[in-house]
């Protein structure tokens, strides 16, 4: 058998950036679902004294993120630092009318310093969007997210598919102190309800988070837990779940190189059916199964 071998014809790029195999014995439209693009800053304002809000203009293909994906960003450098990588960044919400996307970031390096210099109208070269996010039960009527720091951005999306989806959400968020909390005002207005627990009011411990969700449940508002950004509440929220049989998802946050699965610096163990197995945080994920996912 003779294999023809590829010619630059059979390949196709769209308008945003992406380069797709479009050869076929039945030629049909070439259509992305991830792009690389050069995406212009519609604002960069800080919400409080860690947290920056980012919105930017993009493609029709990057506006169609779904909760729990995230976005590669090649971060502006700052002189005497030289980001090597691109950042991956939680998506914090979308607007496909409009063709934006938005990121909630905090400032802890070299990368996110850069993101912090942007200013309405600058440009900002994006991948994505990137991985496996949640997926939303129609069937579900009532869910619990449980999020802390960054966490709380990973979160933000499903307030509005959840409500799309006429499931009621109950919220419980968790911060160092009161002034760093964020995403509440986004979910109430979406009809969340929202509990917030604070290291500064004493109210954040795995404990008193226990007990609120075993009331919840007890209450009938919890079929399924979503949770991101503290492994102490995931573990109470795995035991929960172990014991009343509900189901749950994870967004896990890890460091990445590529994004895209090739560099398996992502890799994390997970216990699936008591078998230890291997899983790229970036490709698999980063969203997961809340029982199969290790600490």
């Amino acid at each position: 058998m003779t294999v023809e071998p590829l010619q630059l014809s059979d390949f196709s790029r769209d308008d945003h950036g992406s380069i797709g195999l479009v050869r076929e014995s039945v030629p049909r439209p070439f259509k992305p679902t991830v792009v690389a693009e050069m995406s212009r800053v519609v604002s960069n304002d800080a919400v409080n004294a860690e947290y920056y809000h980012l919105v930017v203009e993009c493609g029709p293909v990057a506006a169609a993120a779904e909760p729990g994906q995230f976005f590669s960003l090649l971060c502006p450098k700052l002189p005497g630092e030289e980001p090597f990588l691109r950042r991956p960044m939680s998506l914090y919400g979308t607007n496909p009318h409009q063709g934006r996307i938005e990121f909630l970031y905090k400032v802890v390096g070299s990368g996110t310093r850069g993101l912090a210099t942007l200013k309405r109208g600058d440009l900002l070269d994006i991948m994505g969007p990137l991985g496996r996010g949640f997926a939303l039960d129609p069937g579900l009527t009532d869910i619990v997210a449980v999020g802390r720091g960054a966490g709380l951005a990973t979160l933000a999306p499903l307030a509005k598919a959840a409500r799309r989806n006429g499931t009621r959400v109950t919220a419980v968020f968790s911060a160092r102190r009161p002034d760093l909390m964020v995403s509440v005002g986004l979910f109430e207005e979406q009809g969340a309800t929202v509990i917030q627990v604070t290291d500064q009011e004493a109210t954040s411990g795995p404990a008193n988070v226990e007990r609120i969700l075993r009331e919840l449940i007890t209450d009938g508002r919890c079929q399924a837990f979503f949770t991101c950004g503290s492994s102490r509440l995931m573990r109470v929220q795995q035991r929960l779940a172990e014991e009343f049989s509900l189901p749950g998802q994870v967004a896990i946050e890890q460091q990445m190189a590529c994004g895209i699965g090739l560099c398996f610096c992502c890799v994390r163990d997970f216990n699936v059916g008591g078998t230890i197995v291997n899983r790229r945080v970036c490709w698999d994920g980063p969203v997961f199964d809340l029982l199969e996912t290790l600490p």
